[in-house]
Parts: structure tokens; sequence; C-alpha cells
């Protein structure tokens, strides 16, 4: 019998999307709401649509390169092939939203509210995700420079095959962060791991950066 995992697991519901009309990228406006469309194909780079509120809509090959979502709502949201090297989207929220197969280089998405969103097959240079509250989210198969989770509450996290290169968790609170599918390169704020799931072989390449932190000699 295997062995139950200690940690929970994040939660998701099927994202449905069907029936959906073809959207008109030029009708989308900042604080207006839609629901039930398709986008493929379209650019939104350098458009202000804060406020926004989305539901029941799918983006497919979108290029949004200085975008902002600032304050927007996504809801049932996917997004494939997403292309942005800035994308500002703070303060938003997030809830049963897919990334799948994009390219983000500066990812701004400080205080967000993120419930039921999953990455799969993205590039990220800079995930900022400080001060976010986040429940039930995970990554898999994502490249990932650095991912700053700076006083950020996390709740069911999960990485599968994932690379970070550099993790910051300083001032973080964390439950059922599972970090064992994570190739971790560097980690600050190490004495904010507790509530976080390692597997023996990342506690091992972190005893240097606890002794560090607690001021412990290593002598041989």
């Amino acid at each position: 019998m295997a062995k139950k995992s200690l940690t929970a697991a994040p939660r998701f519901d099927q994202l449905a999307l069907t029936n959906l009309s073809i959207g008109d990228p030029d009708a989308l406006q900042a604080h207006e709401s839609y629901s039930g469309e398709r986008f493929e194909g379209v650019d939104l780079s350098e458009r202000d649509l804060s406020g926004i509120s989305l539901s029941e809509t799918e983006f497919v090959d979108l290029e949004a390169n200085e975008v902002v979502f600032r304050s927007a709502d996504f809801v049932d949201t996917r997004f494939e092939k997403l292309n942005a090297p800035i994308f500002s989207a703070p303060r938003t929220s997030l809830r049963d939203v897919s990334f799948e197969g994009s390219r983000l280089g500066s990812a701004e998405f400080y205080e967000t509210r993120w419930s039921s969103v999953r990455f799969s097959h993205c590039r990220i240079g800079y995930l900022n995700l400080r001060g976010a509250h986040l429940e039930d989210v995970l990554f898999t198969d994502c490249l990932i420079d650095e991912l700053d989770l700076g006083a950020a509450t996390a709740n069911r996290v999960s990485f599968v095959n994932t690379q970070i290169n550099n993790l910051d968790l300083t001032r973080s609170t964390l439950t059922n962060f599972d970090l064992r599918g994570v190739e971790l390169r560097q980690l600050g704020g190490v004495e904010h791991l507790k509530g976080a799931t390692l597997n023996s072989y990342q506690l091992a390449e972190l005893v240097p950066l606890f002794a560090r932190n607690l001021g412990i000699v290593i002598d041989d």
C-alpha cells in the first residue's frame, strides 16, 4: 500500500470552456465585464485593461507585452501560448485559471488572490507574488528564474518537474507548500520554510543554508 502523503495536494475543478463565441479584442475596455468569449491570435500589448472582469474566457496565442490588468478579475479563464515580456497584473483576483505553454518575462502579480490556478509548460523570468494569497496552485514542467513570495500566504501549493533558480520566501506563511518536485538553485528566507515539504535530498542540499542561518560552523 502506498504511503499517504502528509502534505495536502492542490484541489481543482475541471475547467469547462464550451460554446464560446469569437470575441472582438478591440471591444475590450477597462472596468467592463465580459463572459463566454474566445480570443485567438490577438495582440493586447500596451492596452490598459485595469479593472476588467473576465469569466469563461479563453485566450490562445496572445501577445500581451506591457498590457495592464491591474485589479482585474479572472474566473474560469484559460491562457494558451501567452507571450508577454512585461505582464502587469497586480492586485488581481484569479479563480479557476490556467496558463499553458506561455512565456512571461517580468510578471507582476503582487498582492493578488489566487484560487485554483495552474501553470504548465511555462517559462517565467521574474514572478512577483509578494503579499499574494495563494490557495490550490500547481506548477507543472515550468522554468522560473526568480519566484518572489515575500510576505505571501500560500496553502496547497505544489510543483512538479519544475526548476526555480531563485526562490525568496522572506516573511511568507506556508501551509502544505510542496517543494519536492522542484530543482532549486538558491533560496532566500530559509527561516520561513515552516509549512514546506522537502525530500531528503533537498534537505541535505540546504544544510549549509540552515547552518549559516543558525550561526552554526561546519568544520570537517
